[in-house]
């Protein structure tokens, strides 16, 4: 069952996805083929609804039945009253089970769609490279998941249910009066023209204006989250008042936006309402005369009257759904920002790496971003054998995370060749080599469980062992004793109940734990303390023997048992030994330790 369920969960994302890449920059199209597979749900939500709303579209005849067998004292116009009332009595109380079944099939496509698209998006954004998420904010991100779904769910709600009401009431009503006056239905037919003309006139506006408010809900998101992480900075340094402002500035121009669409929608709904208000006093004052001409009996004013409010009513909702479907098809596109970007990692057909030995060439090796007519690294030529430890040293913006984020497969080279055990690292799936890679980043990246949980995530099944083997490593036993529940205890949002160096211990034994073959450093002592570093600089000493370690560092006294250290400036290599080999030589790399004694 639960197999099943994952396959059809499965093809739903997979219709989801072909969607959006066969109708780009069409969302009503993109709208539907998302549904392409539930369409019998929908029809049979819609035959059961038929059968649900009958009362609505038979008691107008019940009543110019009984009022006509009333008035007209036709033969037996007792037998008539019963025979009606126990008719719509009938259909009264087959709603109940008819609206069940309706409910259920409807919202069966609409929720199931709804869960696809937020998976869609999701493993989307799984796939996506860094340079993807490091060119967005992540409270867009945030609000394309959340907002923009819900306005999909909303509009499909709306045009797959509703929309299916809306036109079921219409046609029933204009067949039916079709069929006792033509003259009356003639008449009706006048709303159609009218409500197009109303549409056409108000839909540029109402979806120009639901653009311009996505684009600022969605900076307002970004900027909140950033708002919530400077809030350490902002309260030491007293800019609470400053940070308000700039807040409520952000906050108003939402609001502004938000004011000049709400009062676009007013405009369409009042004026909608009024034109259809006098249709309605036309249609009664037309069935009027009629009767007073004899054309129809008294008792048909009711019937078309109640249809003409029903024609009207649903016109109406057809109009008042034109805000609702704007809102919808804007999040379609906005969605399609993420779900259409081809900046992804392609693994595909590449070779999956079963095991790493690490070593790695870099053959003249160039890079540059694509922002950037600039290169961030210049021809680096480096040859690193297995179990070697190599450091990089130099200032900020020297190019050392750079290579970092190289060796990790986040970017490729732009000129020249990097190679991971002879093989080309473009060639290779990236995914299964980094299961035999490790790293700590510069900033400590922790979520909202345990310590245990942080530490052993994404591993199934890890022995109570080689936890402690980890916790030890990375020198967090005391820290352990001495809180209140050991490894289970809850670090809270972002590990915000621990110091900076406990984080990236944390973090370090996060990276252990998976007994790597490769580790990469990015300056995980930053952090420390004094004393904290030193043993965690000790533990590294016995941690790094037979893998390959790279070591990006701030400190330089930390990387004295390297085998090489690589000293870079504006992208290149300026000087490249050992420890003893650097300082004897006095140069870059002699000037930069003597700066930190």
């Amino acid at each position: 069952m639960m197999g099943r369920r994952a396959m059809s969960k499965k093809r739903i994302e997979d219709t989801i996805l072909e969607s959006f890449r066969k109708y780009n920059n069409k969302p009503s199209r993109i709208l539907i083929g998302m549904f392409h597979g539930n369409y019998y749900r929908f029809a049979l939500s819609g035959f059961f609804y038929i059968i649900k709303h009958s009362p609505a579209w038979v008691m107008p005849i019940v009543i110019s039945n009984i009022v006509n067998a009333v008035i007209y004292e036709s033969v037996n116009p007792q037998e008539t009253i019963i025979y009606n009332a126990l008719l719509i009595a009938f259909l009264v109380l087959l709603n109940i089970p008819m609206n069940y079944l309706h409910i259920h099939f409807s919202s069966t496509a609409v929720r199931a769609v709804e869960g696809g698209l937020r998976s869609a998006l999701i493993n989307k954004l799984q796939q996506l490279s860094i340079r993807f998420h490091n060119n967005i904010q992540s409270g867009r991100i945030q609000s394309k998941v959340i907002r923009d779904v819900e306005a999909v769910q909303m509009l499909s709600s709306q045009i797959f249910v509703n929309l299916l009401n809306i036109t079921l009431n219409i046609s029933i009503a204009l067949v039916i009066t079709a069929v006792k006056n033509k003259m009356v239905f003639l008449f009706f037919l006048l709303t159609i023209p009218v409500a197009s003309l109303t549409i056409v006139f108000f839909r540029k506006r109402i979806r120009q204006q639901n653009h311009l408010f996505r684009k600022e809900v969605e900076s307002t998101s970004a900027h909140v989250m950033d708002m919530e992480e400077m809030i350490p900075v902002t309260k030491a340094h007293g800019l609470e008042k400053l940070e308000m402002r700039r807040m409520k500035e952000i906050v108003e121009k939402v609001s502004e936006e938000g004011y000049r669409l709400d009062i676009i929608q007013a405009n369409f709904g009042s004026v909608s309402w009024a034109i259809f208000q006098l249709f309605q006093i036309g249609a009664l004052v037309f069935t009027g005369f009629m009767v007073l001409r004899g054309r129809i009996p008294g008792g048909d004013i009711v019937l078309y009257q109640s249809y003409f409010t029903t024609i009207v009513a649903q016109v109406s909702s057809l109009i008042m759904l034109l805000p609702t479907i704007a809102k919808g098809l804007e999040s379609i596109s906005s969605i399609a920002e993420v779900l259409n970007d081809d900046d992804t990692e392609d693994n595909a057909g590449k070779l999956i790496v079963e095991g790493v030995k690490g070593e790695f060439v870099f053959e003249d090796v160039h890079f540059k971003y694509t922002s950037s007519d600039e290169h961030v690294l210049r021809g680096i030529n480096l040859n690193v054998k297995q179990g070697e430890t190599i450091a990089f040293v130099g200032e900020s913006g020297a190019g050392k995370s750079t290579i970092m984020n190289l060796l990790i497969g986040f970017e490729l080279p732009t000129q020249g060749s990097i190679t991971v055990d002879g093989v080309p690292i473009e060639s290779i799936n990236l995914r299964t080599y980094r299961k035999h890679i490790a790293v700590v980043p510069q900033q400590t990246i922790l979520f909202s469980g345990s310590i245990e949980e942080n530490i052993t995530y994404g591993m199934k099944s890890v022995t109570k062992d080689k936890v402690n083997w980890a916790v030890k490593a990375a020198n967090l036993e005391t820290l352990i004793q001495e809180l209140p529940f050991g490894l289970d205890t809850k670090i809270g949002e972002h590990g915000n109940k621990l110091s900076g160096g406990q984080r990236q211990r944390i973090a370090i034994a996060r990276a252990l734990i998976r007994d790597p073959k490769v580790i990469l450093f990015d300056e995980a002592t930053s952090a420390l303390d004094s004393v904290s570093e030193s043993l965690i600089v000790e533990a590294m000493g016995q941690l790094v023997k037979g893998r390959t370690t790279f070591m990006v560092a701030h400190r330089l006294s930390t990387i004295r048992g390297a085998d090489k250290i690589c000293v870079l400036d504006h992208g290149e290599i300026i000087e490249y030994g050992s420890y003893e080999e650097l300082m004897a030589k006095k140069g870059a790399f002699y000037h930069m330790k003597s700066l930190q004694s």
